[in-house]
């Protein structure tokens, strides 16, 4: 099993950057049903004002392969495409774990 977590920094005032990670959650949360590969996905959006990082994203695949497979699902593009002029930074790690 792979375990791909990601997290992103948006830009903008609080409450813009709130709106985007509430837009993007929803869209990550309904992938499930849509791409084969994705076991589950959990999303969370920060809480903590004094960290910079907004939105974070655990997502459990089969293999590394599938990671890539995840990205380029058409379903995926669409809700990576939320933060297109929102996004500061994103940060990324993908390891395997025994189930």
């Amino acid at each position: 099993m792979t375990k791909h977590i990601v997290t992103f920094q948006l830009t903008g005032t609080p409450q813009e950057r709130l709106e985007v990670a509430r837009c993007f959650k929803a869209a990550l949360e309904a992938l499930p049903e849509q791409i084969d590969v994705l076991q589950s996905i959990e999303v969370g959006i920060n809480e903590n004002p004094s960290e910079q990082w907004d939105v974070v994203l655990t997502a459990i695949v089969p293999t590394l392969a599938d990671v890539d497979t995840y990205a380029m699902h058409p379903a995926h593009v669409a809700a990576a495409a939320l933060l297109t002029g929102h996004k500061a930074n994103r940060a990324c790690v993908d390891y395997n774990f025994d189930e």
